[in-house]
């Protein structure tokens, strides 16, 4: 999170503007679409359930015209002498067995009109083994395989109610699916069950209650106490158990509950629910709510143009926002060539209030830094001067005093060659630091005015402490700033061998790519308290015995000439030496 953050500070004005218009619009977009999508949810889950609870008081007002029929079809079965004489009789003579089923047939084609506008078959089966059907492809059974029936034995246990669930019949073209209302029929004089009533309807005929009232996603569903589904317009239900879908419809049996929004059988559904008390069924419709908002809403549509309204607006907003900050980041542009030393890059005032104010501003101050620049420059330039002028005159008078003192008792001792030769080491030493003007000397040069120093001070202390130089041929024509070596021959022989007596000091002149690399090597006591690659500070104890300038003076005159990739770096370990390095760029002129 925290490296977004920084991305996105990171960012220009035009980009975090379009950035938050972009999130905004798309935002807002989808908070309208969520929201006209949930009302419409609502709106159209209490609409539906309006309609729906009247389609199912529809479909509950057929049930009941059709449990009206069986009704009647019971009772007129139960109270016919000739249908209870025809189950009940034992055997007789044949005249009487077809005097009793002539009557017997003749009330069952009466009884058979009362429900000659279903597709029913009537069945009685009588405890003398008896048994006749108006419809025999509905029970294709024996007498014995319909008394092992569950709904045979449910009605033989309970005689005083009519038992509707469902079966399955074998039959010659597959098994069939059979709803069946059973009624056992009773002797109330003898108090004896002479008989069974079967009023069957198979299931694909029992829909048409209910199945001109389905559609795709609104589906119907007719289901025992027992959670099992015994009709539905979706043949993949029948003969499943849901106990949840059964759960729901008992609640709402229970409760002043309208409908519930649940998820059954796979799919997000409405659900809505009637019972049925005369079949102990219960009625429930299901609703698939993606295909039921999907016929009210064309989600595809609406994201489409809601997708079509958001590329509108980010154009729109693009445009707008990128002229808006066109003159801004022009001028941020201009701004960022001032790290370039481009000064002259003066901006055209023009769009905005702001933007011009801006831009005044930002002309009016390359103005002043022209003129800060130019003071800059005259005034380096002649700190550069002045600072060489001091160089030149800092000559410590001590040191000319001892060296011609030195000259004397050579004289005096009768070494004149010795003493000649001290006399014009100190000649061309005070030349090459007074007498020429020009800041840099090349490293040839350089390295002789070294000798001469070198050999004034054998001179005056003695030989204990050697020079030796090593400069590579191809450096001898490179210019090096004046006295930028000699500081630390200097404080090498007077700071360098406290300790020990005798010691050897290296100067190495080499290349390094586009860079000249002095190094004076000593092998003397060491410096103590120094970190390793750092530029050494002003000694202390400085005895300024030649020109008294100070080795972090000559890093600074370094840095300000050439920059900071140059300078002075210095290592030391107490009790092996000194190894200082002067990096300087290649100057050949």
């Amino acid at each position: 999170m925290k490296k977004w953050m920084n991305r996105l500070s990171s960012l220009g004005l035009f980009p975090k503007l379009f950035l938050v218009m972009v999130v905004s619009i798309v935002l807002v977009s989808v908070l309208i679409l969520w929201t006209t999508i949930h009302m419409s949810t609502n709106l159209f889950t209490d609409t539906f359930s309006i309609t729906n609870s009247k389609v199912l008081s529809q479909i509950k007002t057929n049930f009941e015209s059709f449990n009206d029929a069986i009704a009647a079809v019971t009772n007129n079965v139960a109270q016919s002498g000739a249908i209870r004489g025809f189950l009940s009789e034992g055997d007789a003579d044949s005249i009487s067995m077809a005097k009793s089923f002539y009557n017997m047939r003749g009330m069952m084609n009466r009884v058979q009109t009362i429900t000659e506008s279903y597709e029913v078959g009537i069945t009685i089966v009588g405890i003398n083994g008896r048994s006749y059907s108006t419809n025999r492809a509905h029970l294709q059974m024996s007498v014995d395989e319909l008394k092992q029936l569950p709904i045979t034995i449910q009605a033989a246990e309970s005689p005083s109610r009519l038992i509707i669930d469902d079966f399955y019949n074998e039959t010659d073209t597959g098994e069939l699916q059979m709803i069946s209302a059973t009624k056992a029929l009773t002797d109330r004089i003898r108090s004896r069950i002479y008989g069974t009533l079967y009023v069957t309807m198979r299931e694909d005929a029992f829909r048409q209650f209910y199945t001109s009232f389905t559609s795709r996603g609104n589906d119907v569903v007719i289901m025992n106490e027992k959670g099992r589904i015994v009709s539905s317009n979706r043949e993949e239900w029948i003969g499943t158990t849901q106990p949840e879908l059964l759960s729901y419809a008992q609640e709402m049996n229970g409760s002043s509950s309208k409908n519930i929004n649940a998820r059954v059988m796979g799919q997000d559904s409405i659900i809505l629910s009637e019972y049925l008390p005369f079949y102990r069924f219960y009625l429930v419709n299901v609703v698939d709510k993606e295909l039921a908002m999907g016929q009210l809403i064309d989600m595809k549509t609406v994201a489409l143009i809601c997708a079509a309204i958001v590329v509108g607006a980010l154009i729109l907003v693009f445009l707008i926002t990128s002229q808006i900050t066109k003159s801004l980041r022009r001028l941020v542009k201009q701004m960022s060539n001032i790290t370039k030393s481009d000064l002259d890059n003066y901006i055209p005032v023009s769009g905005s209030y702001e933007s011009k104010q801006l831009g005044h501003a930002y002309n009016y101050m390359l103005d002043e830094l022209h003129d800060y620049v130019d003071q800059l420059v005259q005034t380096q330039r002649d700190q550069r001067n002045a600072e060489l002028a001091a160089l030149q005159s800092q000559i410590n008078p001590h040191f000319l005093y001892n060296t011609l003192a030195s000259v004397k008792v050579l004289v005096q001792q009768g070494n004149k060659d010795r003493a000649a030769e001290t006399i014009n080491a100190l000649i061309g030493l005070l030349q090459n630091t007074i007498s020429n003007v020009s800041e840099t000397v090349t490293v040839e040069q350089e390295v002789e005015n070294l000798k001469n120093y070198v050999f004034i001070n054998h001179v005056r202390y003695g030989g204990r402490i050697k020079a030796a130089f090593y400069v590579a041929p191809d450096c001898n024509h490179y210019h090096v700033p004046k006295l930028v070596i000699q500081p630390f021959i200097e404080n090498a022989f007077f700071h360098g061998f406290i300790k020990k007596e005798t010691g050897t000091i290296h100067v190495l002149v080499s290349r390094a790519g586009e860079s000249l690399i002095c190094e004076i090597m000593d092998n003397g006591d060491g410096i103590e308290g120094l970190n390793m690659g750092e530029t050494l500070p002003n000694p202390k104890n400085n005895r300024q015995l030649f020109s008294g300038i100070g080795i972090r003076n000559v890093h600074d005159r370094i840095e300000l000439l050439y920059g900071a990739p140059y300078g002075v770096t210095i290592m030391s370990n107490v009790g092996e030496g000194t190894r200082v390095t002067v990096t300087l760029p290649l100057i050949t002129n």
